[in-house]
């Protein structure tokens, strides 16, 4: 019985067992003097918000969350800025979404991700020295079956393909060289940085495209504007010969 009443006030004292390990909910924001140097932040930053699922020095854990060692600044500098991390559950598809740290926050987690091993940098696409025929080309081959040659998103299997109308450049260039979720990667070998100029200049003029044809109807594609335009023709079709007809009997 002693053993028993000593056991039941261990638990009560006692922080959560460790075999329980649950995910971090809300965010962890250390309080540290000015002057701390951007990697030390991180490290604290990413202690409190990302060791639970990629481990405590980055290393992962299995069916949480993958390793960030080698990953260099790119990874993490997308999935902050876009919101898609943190998750509220390890296994969700990643959202755009509101990003919940500021600017040195965010150039502190990168910094000390980056610092766990060396890895690609923050890419610097530049799309004034880009072919939009040539970036329309890009996209129709490796990004159209997904997104949308309107770069409206879609659905594949099990995911759903974002639109692309808030992307950055910067966003962009990263999603081709990680591919987040379940969308393939692009390395050097098949989409050169000019070409990845190029269709982040295709993406951007897709954002906003001049119309020239009149009506978009949203922009979606030639099929439901071609159905549109059907539907327009049958009902005047119709009508005229309904207009016809009275004429005859009369």
């Amino acid at each position: 019985m002693r053993k028993l009443l000593v056991a039941a006030a261990l638990v009560l004292v006692l922080p959560a067992p460790v075999w329980a390990d649950p995910i971090q909910q809300g965010i962890v924001l250390p309080q540290l003097p000015p002057g701390t140097p951007l990697v030390q932040l991180g490290y604290q930053l990413y202690s409190g918000n990302c060791a639970t699922c990629h481990g405590a020095e980055g290393h992962g854990i299995q069916r949480r969350g993958p390793s960030l060692r080698g990953v260099g600044a790119l990874a993490p500098d997308f999935y902050l800025r876009t919101g898609y991390m943190p998750l509220s559950r390890p296994g969700l598809q990643p959202h755009r979404s509101a990003v919940l740290f500021d600017e040195q926050q965010i150039r502190g987690i990168v910094a000390y991700v980056a610092s766990l091993g060396s890895g690609p940098p923050v890419p610097k696409p530049d799309p004034a020295r880009g072919s939009i025929s040539v970036g329309q080309r890009l996209f129709s081959e490796h990004c159209a079956g997904c997104h949308q040659i309107a770069i409206a998103g879609g659905y594949v299997t099990n995911a759903v393909a974002p639109s692309l109308q808030d992307a950055t450049p910067t966003q962009i260039a990263e999603a081709v060289r990680i591919g987040p979720y379940v969308m393939p990667t692009f390395p050097k070998s098949q989409i050169s940085d000019r070409d990845l100029d190029s269709l982040v200049a295709y993406v951007q003029e897709a954002k906003h495209p001049q119309d020239r044809g009149g009506w978009a109807l949203g922009h979606v594609g030639p099929v439901p504007e071609g159905l549109v335009t059907w539907l327009l023709a049958m009902a005047a079709l119709v009508a005229a010969c309904l207009v016809i007809g009275r004429r005859i009997e009369s």
